[in-house]
């Protein structure tokens, strides 16, 4: 299998969905009930859970599913009900970006945001597991 490939096709993508996931969050920020926003934020955040488990970018996958699971929650109370829930959103996206810019300057898989697994809620046994050389 040719990783290259694969790596390529994921920083394409993935710098796609989280110019996305940026714009979303700017129309949550203005109104933090915007249905289509968070179901945007969703979707895409399950997207970059899927492609970085594909390539083995756990730290990617883990971060995205955490986020993915948080907007689980404010889609069933009909909105972004916690104060500072947009800000970790847009933490979570400023993570990933710099976990995108890892995989393209050194075509390695990413270290994790242990303070914002953290927040998110990780067991200290999971963000142990977490920690890449």
């Amino acid at each position: 299998m040719d990783l290259a490939k694969y790596r390529t096709l994921f920083l394409e993508e993935a710098t796609e969905h989280l110019a996305e996931i940026g714009q979303a969050l700017l129309v949550l920020e203005k109104d933090a009930r915007a249905g289509e926003a968070l179901d945007t934020v969703f979707r895409l955040m399950h997207s970059m859970k899927g492609m970085g488990a594909s390539l083995g970018y756990d730290a990617v996958s883990l971060l995205a599913h955490r986020l993915e699971d948080r907007l689980g929650e404010w889609r069933g109370h009909g909105g972004v009900d916690d104060p500072g829930g947009v800000a970790l959103l847009f933490r979570g996206l400023e993570s990933l970006e710099r976990m995108v810019a890892h995989v393209r300057e050194t075509a390695d898989a990413p270290p994790a945001d242990l303070a914002l697994l953290a927040e998110l809620g990780i067991p200290e046994p999971a963000k142990k597991a977490q920690r890449l050389p």
